[in-house]
């Protein structure tokens, strides 16, 4: 899936030209999706507990999943659904909002920075860094030149968490203008789903171009070998969530952590075990 998602580096990006329904070498519809989802699960959760038991032993490698897309496009679904196919207590997920006082005082990298996960766990961020150069470009937040340099810093940022052991797996889910109305509609035609309505995401709708435009070129400039960026077909929820799980797999896979050994005599420890 890797080398099926991914975004080609130093090639123009057209989002238009991707097809959000489509379900490149998934499954065939989507009962054949849940059951090969599920089937996932433990060789996912094996890997995790790998990873953290690695930890142990001074291994500081770990995962970074990064969520981005329009808004109903299914990060909170994503973490729900793949997520949840790993033990919660080594996960660190962190969904980020508009900014507050405190974080506006600093760099925009500095809130990410606090919320990197720590060796052996796996990371979650639903919204990430990429804001800062995806509302700030369509709203003018920022002049185009400062925007130019959050990319580079961007890079620079991925590139050291690389560095220092983190596989970073950003994944742009790429969701239809229809089918996001599609699911707005289901907010507002569901009582129990008006919590997670917006007014404003009407607003965010009039300029959908924008925005296209906005990820187009951040997934162009911040694809790296360090740090590539993956589409994912998103108006399908149950591909989406097996696409992402065998990303997750296959990344947790290449790094084939390992238990490390004890660091006692475990026929003395047994011996003395038996004896009590």
């Amino acid at each position: 899936m890797r080398d099926v998602l991914r975004v080609p580096e130093g090639e123009r990006l057209d989002l238009t030209a991707y097809d959000a329904s489509a379900t490149p070498a998934g499954p065939a519809g989507k009962a054949a999706g849940l059951a090969a989802t599920a089937a996932l699960a433990p060789r996912l959760a094996n890997l995790q507990e790998r990873l953290y038991a690695s930890s142990t032993a001074g291994d500081r490698r770990r995962l970074l999943l990064v969520l981005q897309g329009m808004d109903t496009s299914g990060k909170g679904g994503t973490v729900k659904h793949v997520i949840g196919l790993f033990n919660p207590s080594g996960c660190r997920i962190r969904a980020f909002k508009a900014p507050t006082p405190e974080e506006r005082d600093h760099p925009f990298l500095w809130r990410i920075t606090k919320a990197l996960p720590q060796p052996g766990e796996i990371g979650i961020f639903d919204r990430s860094h990429y804001e800062d150069v995806l509302i700030a470009r369509v709203r003018a937040l920022a002049p185009r030149s400062e925007l130019g340099r959050r990319y580079d810093q961007i890079n620079r940022f991925e590139k050291s968490l690389a560095d220092d052991g983190v596989t970073v797996v950003k994944v742009f889910l790429h969701l239809s203008y229809e089918e996001q109305r599609n699911r707005l509609l289901e907010r507002l035609d569901n009582p129990e789903k008006h919590w997670k309505f917006n007014a404003g995401d009407i607003e965010e709708r009039s300029v959908w171009p924008a925005y296209r435009e906005a990820y187009e070129i951040a997934l162009e400039r911040c694809t790296t070998d360090e740090a590539p960026w993956y589409v994912v077909p998103a108006d399908r929820k149950w591909y989406r969530n097996w696409a992402i799980s065998t990303l997750l797999l296959e990344h947790l896979e290449a790094l084939d952590p390992t238990y490390p050994p004890g660091d006692f005599d475990v026929e003395e420890c047994r011996r003395r075990l038996l004896a009590t």
